[in-house]
């Protein structure tokens, strides 16, 4: 499978609906230096297929919205991510819907395109497979053999939406307990992913500290690399 062809074909949506209580304004208006935080992120992306920014009631339309394909906003706001994660699959134009975080911009393409290619081979051996999430190294574990669940990013199958919508019905909000359904697969991270990948801006410290390094670096690629894990991605 080509890569880059297949991810043509795959919609990426940045869900940044998140109101940042912590952050103290709305995650969708954050900059990177001077720059918007989501232009700063399609830039550093690159990404080859459409792109669908997921927003929230009163919150619509952030600064580099218009650099998106497309912008939807979730029809009832305070539901968490994965009510973004259904908002997104219910307005994408593919099949496949890759999603992310909008303070999560340690990532960077060339692994959202390893993760949405994995996913399209795991579709293809198993036609059932409705989403996919990665784990890692939790880092506290005497036998080394303990793995952290990570809900962000992932790929999700527009098939995935009647039990993401049941979830949310039944108040079951978080995005991990869908490792708990056989229909939602785990993939190990691969060991390069540094823990700069899993960068959460929740604070406005952790915001000053990554602006801080990109300006310092002048560099996209590098930026995070000395950071230390900040939180957990969704949290505020």
């Amino acid at each position: 499978m080509q890569i880059r062809t297949h991810c043509q074909q795959v919609t990426l949506a940045i869900l940044a609906g998140g109101e940042g209580s912590r952050m103290g304004m709305p995650k969708g208006e954050l900059r990177i230096g001077a720059e918007p935080i989501l232009q700063y992120l399609l830039g550093r992306f690159e990404w080859p297929g459409p792109t669908l920014l997921v927003t929230a009631p009163g919150r619509e339309h952030p600064p580099g919205w218009e650099s998106f394909t497309a912008e939807v906003s979730d029809p009832v706001g305070g539901l968490g991510p994965l009510r973004g994660v259904l908002t997104a699959l219910e307005a994408a134009g593919t099949e496949h819907v890759l999603m992310t975080l909008v303070d999560m911009p340690g990532l960077n393409g060339e692994q959202l395109r390893w993760l949405a290619s994995a996913f399209g081979q795991e579709r293809s051996r198993r036609c059932d497979i409705c989403g996919l999430m990665t784990s890692r190294d939790a880092g506290n574990s005497r036998s080394g053999s303990e793995r952290r669940i990570e809900p962000f990013p992932a790929v999700f199958h527009r098939d995935a939406t009647p039990a993401i919508r049941a979830r949310l019905d039944a108040g079951r909000g978080a995005v991990h307990g869908l490792a708990d359904d056989p229909e939602f697969i785990i993939v190990s991270a691969p060991d390069d992913w540094g823990e700069d990948t899993w960068i959460n801006l929740n604070r406005p410290a952790d915001l000053r500290a990554f602006s801080h390094d990109v300006v310092l670096t002048g560099s996209q690629q590098d930026a995070g690399r000395s950071f230390p894990s900040l939180g957990t991605p969704g949290e505020g």
